[in-house]
């Protein structure tokens, strides 16, 4: 018979721990079971090694027997040493890996599968090198009496705040697969909207990139030719102004290639290092939020974001005022963080969400009113989720319509510029044409 340690549920949600005497890890499952336990975490109690037996007494005149010398530690010796990257140096983990490890591990914890078993197996399939190094670390400390969620706080660039927080809520309440569930979803959804987002920008970028390209290629490579033909053709005549306005950007364009180089980057480098500053991420973050085109869409996304994870988090039994510090920290703007700052003081001193939500122009009056009718009706958090709905639909008019509006802008705009120069180049070539015929 082994001893097992264990760390289970009751039925109100409260910790129990204990040991238990079974003939396998499966047995003293279902054991922890037989007690109306639900158990979280179970290891095998190692015992510790008997002492070693005093050496025999030497006889008269004969030497002692020599000690036996200890045998080596053969687990110690051939332990594969693996090299451990830095923290600093490792990447931050796809969002997909983390939401399929939380979809399977919700899955197999509502199956009735143990944590630490439910762990094991998703260990032994999961690819991802990092996360696997993560769930060898999060599998030892909970053999070693830590806590799923104490155990996730060791690895923050895997796992934020939020996923710890609704972990330990769904702990403490005993529903840690529900909120598995719901942070499975919470991370669907998000990334969701974030690929709609990304999506609708890769065209206009695109389309914007090949138009600074074939602009380029005009003005350095085939404006010059064009300039040496009107030259020998022409013999000094004027030419028309809208061609020699182009020649003439032709050649500072060739002259200054590297002053542009230099503007182009200092303008980055200036943007980085304003955007480091508090007052300069502020005023990038405010002006996001009022660009003409795409404006609206990073309100619409902003106000789903900070919906769905505090309702999520309010759902889940997190505390309000834990929750809000937590959207507070994840929102990525600071016009709305310091919004939702103000939304914490207020609840903070007794107050409702409704007044210092109203003061803040991100949130529009029909998102105040929601607010105020979950909390009269303490379904804030059903009413947070259904704001988030609306919103992501919200998010799909936006895009779609910004889509709609930028392609044929820039197509307009590339047609133009490229026109423009065609039209430049051709205008002294009929002028040639009619002097040739005319002679002729």
């Amino acid at each position: 018979m082994a001893t097992f340690q264990y760390i289970a549920k009751d039925a109100s949600g409260n910790e129990q721990r204990g040991q238990i005497e079974a003939g396998d890890r499966n047995s003293a499952i279902a054991a922890v079971r037989a007690q109306g336990l639900f158990p979280t975490a179970l290891g095998e109690v190692k015992r510790a090694a008997a002492p070693a037996a005093p050496p025999p007494k030497a006889a008269k005149g004969k030497k002692a027997p020599a000690a036996a010398k200890p045998a080596k530690k053969s687990g110690a010796l051939n332990k594969e040493i693996k090299f451990k990257m830095p923290s600093f140096l490792q990447g931050k983990i796809k969002t997909k890996v983390l939401t399929q490890f939380t979809r399977q591990l919700a899955t197999l914890v509502n199956a009735g599968l143990p944590l630490m078993r439910g762990l094991e197996v998703l260990k032994r399939q999961m690819k991802d090198p990092q996360m696997k190094e993560a769930l060898d670390g999060i599998s030892e400390n909970i053999a070693a009496g830590g806590t799923f969620s104490e155990s996730l706080t060791q690895y923050p660039k895997i796992f934020d705040n939020l996923y710890v927080n609704m972990v330990k809520a769904g702990e403490a309440g005993g529903v840690l697969e529900v909120v598995l569930g719901r942070l499975a979803e919470f991370a669907e959804k998000s990334e969701k909207i974030k690929n709609k987002v990304k999506g609708a920008m890769i065209y206009p970028i695109v389309v914007l990139v090949a138009a600074v390209g074939i602009t380029a290629f005009l003005l350095v490579a085939v404006i010059p030719k064009f300039k040496e033909v009107f030259a020998d053709m022409l013999g000094g005549q004027a030419l028309p102004a809208i061609t020699q306005a182009v020649i003439d950007m032709s050649e500072w364009v060739q002259h200054n290639g590297l002053t542009i180089a230099i503007i182009v980057a200092a303008f980055i480098v200036i943007k980085k290092v304003v955007g480091r500053t508090a007052g300069g991420a502020k005023f990038y973050d405010w002006l996001s939020l009022k660009a003409p085109v795409t404006g609206t869409l990073v309100q619409r996304t902003a106000v789903s974001r900070v919906t769905r994870t505090l309702g999520t988090l309010l759902s889940s039994g997190v505390p309000i005022l834990q929750s809000l510090v937590i959207v507070r920290d994840t929102t990525g703007n600071r016009i709305v963080s310091q919004a939702l700052q103000n939304v914490h003081d207020a609840v903070k001193e007794g107050e409702g969400m409704t007044q210092p939500l109203s003061q803040c122009p991100v949130f529009p009056p029909m998102v105040v009113s929601m607010v105020e009718v979950g909390e009269e009706t303490g379904a804030l958090a059903d009413m947070l989720t259904r704001i988030a709905n609306t919103y992501d639909d919200e998010v799909d008019n936006a895009v779609a319509g910004m889509t709609a509006a930028i392609e044929p802008a820039l197509i307009i705009v590339l047609a133009l510029v490229v026109g423009t120069i065609v039209i430049a180049m051709f205008l002294p070539m009929i002028k040639i044409i009619s002097s040739v015929t005319g002679g002729g």
